[in-house]
C-alpha cells in the first residue's frame, strides 16, 4: 500500500484492507508473484502491471542491517560527562531545576565566612573617612516596613552594609543622617548598587540627594540578558561567581549567631534545632539589636560582579549604554517617582460618579432585553441568558459552560441589542474598578499625587514600564474614557 510520508510509492488502487489480505494469504512478496494467475480482476492488474514498484517500496521499506560500522560497539558507550561544565552551560541558561535535578552543586558550599571577607558592626562616622579616601561606596541597604501612609515607599532604612576593599571587609551600620548625608550627597564617591532607584527614593524620603550613581546590578545584567524573569543578587552570584548565597548563609550559620544578641542566639539555636530552618531566613525585625548578615554578603556580591558585568557589557558594545543612558535614565525615573503625578480627588470622585450612573443605565437597558434581572457579572447566568433564554448561537464552550468572553461576544454583536450592552456595561465597570477604585488608594495622602514605580528591568523589548498603579495605560480611544485625564493636572513641584 505504500507510505506516503515516508515516499514509499507502493502499488496504486491497493489500499490497507486488500495489502492485509494479500500479505495474510500469501505471506510474502515473492511467493505473492509467483502465484498471481490466482488474483482477480483490478488487484491483479494493478499488481502485475506495478511488479517493479511492488519491490521498491519493499526495498525502501526495509530496515538495511548489513551497514558497514567501522568503529568498535565499545566507542559509542555513554560516557561520565563534564559536570562542571554542564553546570557552566546551566547556569548561563538559568536552567536552575536542572542543577538540583542533577545534583550540580555551586562550590560556595564549601565557603566559609571567613573565606569571603571580615565582618564588622561599626558606627558609620567611624568609616566614613575611608570611604571618602577610597571614593567608591559598595552598598546595600536594608529596609524594614513603614507603617507612614505618606511615605512614597514604604519602608524604612534600618542598616546600610558597606564593602571596603583595601580591607576585604563589610561594615554594617545603623542609619546615620549625618554621615548618610556626607556619603551620598558627595559628588566625588561613585556609588555602586542594587536597584538603585529605590535606594534613591528612600534617601530622599530622610532627606538626602545621592548623586554620582555609578552602577547598578539589577540594570547591567538586564542589558546583558533582557528576557529573565529575575535579576536577583542571589541569581546573580550564581551565574558571575558561582556562589550560592542561601547555601552558604546556611551553612555558615553559626559565623552569623555570634554578631547578635545572647538572646537572640538562644531563639535561634532552639528554632534551629526544632525546625531545622535556616537562620537566615528567620525574620528580625522584632530585635532591634539584630542585623541582617545576607545584607552584607549583598554588598560584597556587588562588588565582585560589578567588573565582570562591565566587561560583559563592553564585549557587546552596550557599556556606553549602560553609563550614558541607562544609568542617567535611573535617577531620572526616580525623581519622577519621587516627586509624583497630581491627582484632583474631587475630579476624579466626579469621574467616578459619571461610570457609576451609566453602569445603573446599562444594567436596566441590558434586563429589559433579558427580560429579567441577573449577576451580569456572573459567566454561568449570563451565558444561560444568552445561549437558553434567547437562543443566540454558542461560539465557544469552556468545562463550566458556555464562554462569554470577549471574542465570543464580538461575533454575536449583530444577533442581538443586548451584546452590545454587555461589552459597554464591561468597559465602563472595568474603567471604574481599575482608574477610580484602582487608583484612588495610590493616591499620596500629603502630597495628593500618584507615585507610581517605573521600571527599567521588566520588559524583554527595553521599554520603561509603570506599575502600582499603570499609568502608561490611561484609556484615550473613547470619550468616557478620555474623561478621566482631567483629574491628572499639572503643579508645581
Amino acid at each position: 500500500m505504500g507510505d506516503a510520508s515516508d515516499n514509499i510509492p507502493g502499488v496504486p488502487g491497493i489500499g490497507e484492507k486488500t495489502a492485509l489480505s494479500l500479505i495474510k494469504e500469501y505471506k510474502t512478496l515473492d511467493n505473492l508473484y509467483n502465484n498471481i494467475s490466482n488474483l482477480k480482476g483490478k488487484v491483479k492488474e494493478n499488481i502485475e502491471q506495478n511488479k517493479e514498484m511492488a519491490y521498491l517500496s519493499k526495498q525502501l521499506g526495509t530496515i538495511d542491517i548489513e551497514v558497514p560500522i567501522e568503529k568498535n560497539i565499545e566507542d559509542f558507550k555513554l560516557m561520565e560527562w563534564d559536570k562542571e561544565k554542564v553546570l557552566e552551560i546551566f547556569k548561563e541558561l538559568r536552567f536552575n531545576r536542572f542543577i538540583e535535578r542533577f545534583n550540580l552543586e555551586y562550590t560556595a558550599e564549601e565557603t566559609n565566612v571567613e573565606d569571603l571577607f571580615e565582618y564588622k558592626e561599626i558606627d558609620l562616622k567611624e568609616i566614613t573617612e575611608k570611604i571618602i579616601e577610597e571614593k567608591k561606596l559598595y552598598y546595600f541597604l536594608e529596609t524594614a516596613p513603614e507603617e507612614d501612609e505618606t511615605r512614597f515607599i514604604k519602608k524604612k532604612i534600618k542598616y546600610i552594609n558597606i564593602y571596603i576593599e583595601k580591607e576585604n571587609s563589610v561594615y554594617v551600620s545603623e542609619l546615620d543622617l549625618e554621615s548618610f548625608k556626607r556619603i551620598f550627597e558627595n559628588k566625588e564617591i561613585s556609588k555602586y548598587g542594587y536597584k538603585t532607584k529605590i535606594d534613591y527614593i528612600l534617601l530622599k524620603q530622610v532627606g538626602i540627594t545621592p548623586v554620582n550613581i555609578k552602577f547598578d546590578a539589577s540594570i547591567g545584567a538586564y542589558l546583558l540578558n533582557a528576557s529573565l524573569n529575575s535579576y536577583s543578587l542571589e541569581e546573580l552570584a550564581k551565574q558571575y561567581l558561582n556562589i550560592d548565597i542561601d547555601k552558604y548563609c546556611s551553612n555558615n550559620a553559626e559565623e552569623y549567631v555570634k554578631y547578635n544578641s545572647s538572646v537572640r542566639i538562644e531563639n535561634a539555636t532552639a528554632e534551629k534545632k526544632s525546625e531545622q530552618t535556616s537562620l537566615f531566613d528567620v525574620s528580625n525585625e522584632n530585635n532591634e539589636n539584630t542585623k541582617n548578615y545576607k545584607s552584607a554578603i549583598f554588598s560584597y556580591i556587588i562588588r565582585k560582579v560589578e567588573p565582570i558585568i562591565t566587561d560583559e557589557l563592553e564585549k557587546i558594545n552596550s557599556l556606553k549604554l549602560f553609563e550614558e543612558i541607562e544609568m542617567a535614565s535611573a535617577e531620572v525615573l526616580a525623581d519622577m517617582q519621587y516627586t509624583g503625578i497630581y491627582v484632583d480627588k474631587t475630579e476624579l470622585i466626579k469621574y467616578g460618579e459619571i461610570l457609576k450612573n451609566h453602569i445603573e443605565e446599562l444594567k436596566t437597558d441590558i434586563y429589559k432585553f433579558a427580560e429579567t434581572e441577573f449577576n451580569i457579572n456572573s459567566t454561568k447566568q449570563l451565558g444561560e441568558i444568552l445561549f437558553e433564554k434567547l437562543g443566540l448561537p454558542v461560539y465557544k464552550k469552556t468545562k463550566s459552560g458556555f464562554s462569554t468572553d470577549v471574542e465570543v461576544l464580538e461575533k454575536l454583536k449583530s444577533s442581538h441589542p443586548i451584546v452590545e450592552k454587555i461589552l459597554d456595561y464591561r468597559k465602563v465597570v472595568k474603567l471604574n474598578s481599575t482608574y477610580v477604585e484602582g487608583m484612588m488608594p495610590y493616591i499620596n495622602p500629603k502630597t495628593n499625587k500618584i507615585h507610581t514605580f517605573f521600571h527599567q528591568t521588566v520588559t524583554a523589548t527595553g521599554r520603561i514600564s509603570s506599575t502600582d498603579p499603570n499609568l502608561q495605560n490611561i484609556p484615550t480611544r473613547t470619550e468616557l474614557g478620555k474623561e478621566l485625564r482631567k483629574a491628572f493636572k499639572a503643579v508645581e513641584r
